[in-house]
Parts: structure tokens; sequence; C-alpha cells
């Protein structure tokens, strides 16, 4: 759940929009992003494991009696993962109709199918949604690491390069950071899961981190490999499928194919990821009366209705709305200012590693403050 969360739509969604900002700093991009996602997780991890219950953020936030910032907090959660849910929508919509070049209305039409039969696999239980992530999860790491195999083979820096004779600085990569960072949201769905893991304490403990560099690795390797293969330029040029153009230029038309399927079932798995534990977020705050309390009905299959037709609904109103870019750093912005939030409560709450989370909370707030300069237009 947690890599399907964060590679799901992450770097097939981001890659074209971070290379406009940081160029061949991109890399570098992802790296800091994974550092802060790390550094976050280890609170996140730590936190969960001090108050034995899921809830994530919102859950902290009630132990320590902040029940109107938690009511708070649970609302911005819920718009960012919807806003996530809205980039893997169309990051879907984009891969499936670019194999057949079909015209826009398919895009759509497809990135509203997603939505619509993903929501139908949740409310169908949790032992389904899990085994469609298995099955997604392996299929598309296999695929993108074969990609960045190919693309560092053909080792050419000069791909990299998005303007000759226009370099890019250091804090392009910082910019890049915060724009790129929704690409890292997802490991934290596993603390609204805990209740329904098998030894909770010590599954989130390993499963956080060791997610979160599986994922930080497929992203580097990816951005260095698949850029060096289809080119810097033309990778902005067409951003919604631009690993796509990465397969026909690795292995032709079958690797068009195979990178259009890895996306599709990246993408799916991703929503499939967060309405699951979106849904159960929104369950847990319901129950504390922070939501209304359709948001904690269960079905006869013991799944949370409301939340999922809730979310999925609303993230199909995205789709028809949005535009990619603005999604992607719209919902980077809510989690770096999220996961800001709970690095500084590990702190106060004494969870963890304090330097860990030091770091995890400087980091969160730079990339915040390069994201917010970047699109008030000042760098």
């Amino acid at each position: 759940m947690a890599v399907g969360g964060m590679i799901g739509g992450g770097i097939f969604s981001t890659l074209g929009v971070v290379i406009t900002v940081a160029g061949h700093w991109t890399w570098f991009s992802f790296l800091l992003g994974g550092l802060v996602a790390l550094a976050s997780g280890h609170s996140y991890s730590a936190l969960t494991r001090q108050i034995d219950k899921p809830g994530g953020s919102y859950a902290y936030l009630r132990d320590l009696g902040w029940n109107r910032m938690a009511r708070i907090v649970v609302w911005v959660l819920i718009i960012g993962y919807i806003l996530t849910v809205s980039v893997y929508a169309v990051t879907f919509g984009a891969y499936a109709a670019n194999v057949f070049h079909a015209p826009e209305w398919v895009k759509l039409a497809a990135a509203i199918g997603a939505i619509i039969v993903l929501a139908a696999v949740n409310l169908m239980g949790a032992a389904e949604a899990t085994l469609l992530e298995k099955v997604a999860v392996w299929g598309k790491l296999v695929i993108l690491l074969g990609l960045a195999s190919l693309g560092l083979w053909h080792w050419d820096p000069q791909q990299l390069v998005l303007h000759p004779g226009q370099p890019f600085g250091f804090g392009a990569a910082l910019v890049g950071m915060g724009v790129v960072f929704m690409a890292y949201e997802g490991f934290q769905l596993l603390s609204y899961d805990y209740d329904e893991m098998r030894d909770a304490p010590r599954t989130i403990a390993v499963a956080m981190p060791a997610a979160i560099l599986v994922t930080m690795v497929t992203y580097i390797l990816v951005a260095v490999g698949a850029t060096m293969l289809a080119g810097a330029p033309a990778i902005v040029e067409q951003e919604e499928v631009a690993l796509a153009l990465a397969g026909r230029e690795a292995l032709g038309l079958s690797g068009f194919i195979a990178v259009s399927i890895a996306a599709t079932f990246s993408a799916g798995s991703a929503i499939n990821a967060t309405v699951f534990a979106t849904a159960r977020l929104a369950e847990s705050a319901a129950q504390d009366g922070e939501l209304p309390k359709l948001f904690a009905s269960r079905d006869e299959r013991n799944v949370p209705w409301f939340g999922t037709l809730v979310i999925s609904g609303t993230a199909i109103v995205l789709v028809l709305l949005g535009d990619i870019a603005v999604l992607v750093e719209g919902a980077s912005l809510v989690f770096l200012l999220v996961f800001a939030l709970v690095n500084w409560l590990a702190i106060h709450r004494k969870a963890g590693k304090r330097w860990i989370a030091l770091a995890g909370l400087a980091g969160s707030f730079a990339g915040a403050a390069m994201l917010l300069l970047y699109l008030l237009g000042f760098v």
C-alpha cells in the first residue's frame, strides 16, 4: 500500500513538471524529497506506535486534546488526498488514451472510469483492494527499473539539459523538491490502516522506511535513465505521458506499450491505496464527531462506503476542472505543511529520534517555502 501510494502516480505525473523547474537537477530534487520523506516517515511511525491506534496526524492531535486543530487537519488531509486521486486519474487517462492516439474526451472518460472502477474494488472489501495492490506494485517496479537501466546504459548527460546555455542553479533543486513532493505522499497511508495490520507496531516500523527507500531509489534512477532516453525537452513538452516516450526510445513499440501499461497500473494502484486509506481516516474522524456521521457508516462487507463514494466523486469533479501542474503543486504544498506538523509533533511528544524529526521539520518548511515563492513568481 505504501509503495503503491507513492510510486502510483508520482514519477509518471510529476517528472515533466519537476524538470520544468529543476532541469538537470531533477534527480537531486527527488533525493531531497526522499530524505524529507524518510525523516517524516520516522516521525509518523514513532507517533503511531506511541499512541497505538490509527489516524495519523489527526489522531496525534486528538491524543493531545487539540481537537479544534485536529478538525482542521483532517479536512486539509482529505482535500490533499482528493487532489492526489485526481492527479493519478489524469495520469491514468493520459497514458490510456495516448496508446490509442485517442481524442481529449477519451482521456477524461478513462480517468473518470478508473476512479469509478477502483471505488468499486474498495467497496468489495480490504482483501480485494490489497490483492490488487500487490500485483500492480510488483509489475510497475519491474518495468520502471528496467526502463531506468536501459537509460543508464545509454549514458548521455546532455539529454538532462532542458535549455542549453541557461543553467539551473542549486536553488532550482530546492524548488523542484517542493514541486515534486506530492510524489512521496503515500507512505503515511499506513498510519490509517494500523488496525488492519498483523503485528502492527513491528509492521509499520519496518514498512514505512523500507517503502520510502525503495521509492526514492526508483525515482532517482528513472529521473536520470528515462530523461537520457527521451531528452528533457521532449519530456517537458509531453509531461503527462513522458515515460511512454522514453519507453519508445528504448524498445520501440513494445517499450511504449510496456511503459503505458505500467503507468495505468501505477495510477490505478495509487487511486486504490489512497481511496482505501482516506475513507478510513474519514471514518475515524466521524466516530469522534469531527465529520458527519455518515462517514462512519460501514456496509455488509465492513467497508466505509460513504467516505469511499464522496472521495471518489469529488476527485471526478477535479479531473473535469483541473490542470495537472496545478493539481500536483497544490497537493505538494498540502503534504509539505502536514509533514512539517507531524515532525513538530514528534519533537513535542518525544517520539523517535529528535534530530531526525528536526531534519524533517526543516526540510518540510524549506520545501513549502520554496514552492510558495515559486507559485508567487519570486523564483
